[in-house]
């Protein structure tokens, strides 16, 4: 596969901290990640400021309504507008759910698609679809999800296997909604992670959640990163070897030095792994 022209560590970009960034960019921070969907219709200061950054560092973009499980016909306008602004701010990867969020309408929420094989080649040929129009491979993002379907007919990391197989896409691999899963659904998520397709991984994410019980999470973002989602990137990186991985935070937006220093500890683990693999290479 061709290689993706990013790497180290980067941070989702929030209208909160474009003045602050402006001012200065940490070197910590090797690239950014917006949703392109709440860019699209910039204009004015806004569109200036963020051409400022593009213009300088590399882009990736995560898609929230592509809806690439979801019973509506594609949004072939949207998507073509999509390519559009990626080539216009030369952004890098474009990502996507492994859900859906559409039927009739936009639901406004990201939603499970029945883990089965009918699911998979339906998902696959929308997903092919999408590459055909954008002329370049996507990454798809395992998706965090509170309800299972009574449908499905093989458990969520064989979906995903098979779904990144048939499309030929790439791998975007959120650690927090595995940890997140993990606890919802009663499972070990070193041993889902170890079953990954991880020669498709190309982009990764860490972030926070918040606990509404015992044995639920929120994949809410809006919380500092905690030690068990750390160590499942340690491991992911032991595993499958490095990849560019972004720190999301998208609620409770703290002051960008606090934000700083979850960057940091991504670039932390990436220079410790580096350090290993050199010595095991000498």
């Amino acid at each position: 596969m061709k290689k993706l022209q990013l790497d180290g560590a980067g941070l989702g970009l929030r209208r909160e901290l474009l003045f602050p960034l402006m001012a200065e960019v940490p070197a910590a921070i090797d690239f950014f990640e917006i949703s392109p969907e709440n860019w699209l219709e910039l204009g004015g200061k806004r569109a200036r400021d963020f051409r400022w950054f593009t213009e300088r560092y590399p882009f990736v973009a995560h898609g929230l309504s592509l809806s690439i499980g979801g019973p509506d016909p594609l949004d072939i306008d949207f998507i073509k507008r999509i390519k559009q602004f990626l080539f216009n701010h030369h952004i890098r990867l474009y990502t996507e759910h492994l859900s859906y969020c559409s039927n009739n309408g936009h639901l406004y929420d990201l939603f499970p698609i029945p883990f089965t094989e009918q699911a998979v080649r339906y998902t696959a040929e929308r997903i092919r679809q999408v590459q055909d129009i954008l002329e370049h491979r996507i990454a798809i993002e395992n998706a965090s999800y509170y309800a299972a379907s009574p449908l499905s007919e093989m458990d969520e990391a064989a979906f995903i296997r098979a779904v990144v197989e048939e499309a030929d896409c790439w791998l975007h691999l959120d650690v927090n909604n595995i940890y997140v899963n993990s606890i919802n659904h009663g499972y070990d998520p070193v041993a889902f992670l170890m079953s990954l397709p991880g020669e498709r991984i190309v982009y990764g994410h860490v972030a926070g959640h918040d606990r509404d019980g015992p044995d639920l999470i929120i994949d809410s973002h809006g919380q500092a990163v905690i030690d068990p989602v750390w160590e499942l990137l340690a491991i992911a990186y032991e595993q499958f070897g490095l990849f560019p991985t972004l720190l999301e935070r998208d609620f409770n937006i703290p002051p960008l030095a606090e934000l700083l220093v979850e960057v940091q500890q991504i670039e932390s683990l990436q220079n410790k792994w580096r350090n290993r693999y050199l010595k095991q290479s000498a």
